[in-house]
């Protein structure tokens, strides 16, 4: 896939991308493995979340999409959702705010009664070439979005879990090789890790596997918003595949944590990264 040189403005939006990112739209077949689940996924408006939106949808379940303010590419997760017969729910909110966190899960169970699989996919990030570059606002937003929202979505959404359930965030390698540029994101990814790991932990005895991917460089509305254009051109070049991964290589991956299939998985990180090691 050759990407060139290009510029978006904060958040993005995949309307503007060349090329557009593969969302699975002519690929996913789906096999009942979510049949009558309800998920919540935030940042599902674009890349790895509106993938895992349609491909949730084409395996059975009912998808509630929060997303900040991308409206029409969050209409779009919606039509991919509705045309596998599922049902969607569109929720425009801003994670860093704790009261938007629980609002999203109070608006999913009004409409869905339940969450069966919840996953935190939502972040922000920015590339900063020294430490003072980095303003104090942006090190604290990080941290909310990323991080905190992360919190407070699983505390709000776990009463509303039956034994069964699952919860799913998206980490990165980061966590592990952090690319200093990128220094309050990376941070945010390692904290998502250790909280799923203490997650999994917590909440065993009630039946509620947590689990984590750690995605490597995939072509997302995140990388031309807030990368310049020339690491943009030659984005994902410098793992082993040679190349950045699309949205719909990682779905697969977070159908199988949210299944019964992955009934003993609870604890993982599992890396989706073109070759790159993790851990």
């Amino acid at each position: 896939m050759s990407i060139p040189e290009q510029q978006q403005q904060v958040p993005g939006t995949d309307q503007a991308m060349d090329p557009k990112p593969d969302y699975g739209e002519g690929s996913y077949r789906g096999s009942g493995r979510l049949t009558g689940k309800v998920a919540l996924l935030t940042g599902a408006d674009s890349g790895i979340g509106k993938a895992v939106a349609l491909a949730f949808a084409r395996e059975g379940a009912d998808v509630a999409v929060v997303y900040l303010s991308e409206h029409t590419d969050a209409q779009e997760t919606a039509r991919f959702i509705e045309e596998a017969g599922r049902t969607s729910l569109l929720i425009p909110t801003d994670l860093a705010d704790p009261d938007n966190c629980r609002e999203a899960v109070r608006q999913t169970v009004e409409q869905f009664g339940r969450i069966d699989v919840l996953v935190h996919n939502a972040a922000y990030q920015m590339t900063r070439e020294t430490l003072d570059e980095i303003p104090d606002d942006e090190w604290d937003h990080t941290l909310a979005v990323n991080l905190s929202a992360y919190f407070h979505l699983v505390k709000a959404a776990v009463p509303q879990m039956p034994s069964g359930a699952s919860i799913i965030a998206t980490s990165s390698v980061q966590a592990d090789t952090p690319t200093p540029e990128l220094l309050p994101y990376a941070v945010t990814k390692a904290g998502i890790a250790n909280m799923t790991a203490s997650l999994a932990q917590m909440l065993a005895d009630k039946g509620i596997r947590a689990n984590a991917v750690a995605p490597g460089p995939v072509w997302t509305p995140l990388i031309p918003s807030t990368m310049p254009p020339e690491k943009v051109e030659d984005f994902g070049t410098q793992v082993p595949l040679g190349r950045a991964g699309q949205p719909a290589e990682l779905a697969p991956v977070y159908v199988m944590l949210a299944s019964d299939e992955a009934s003993y998985i609870s604890g993982a990180v599992i890396p989706v990264t073109g070759g790159k090691p993790f851990l």
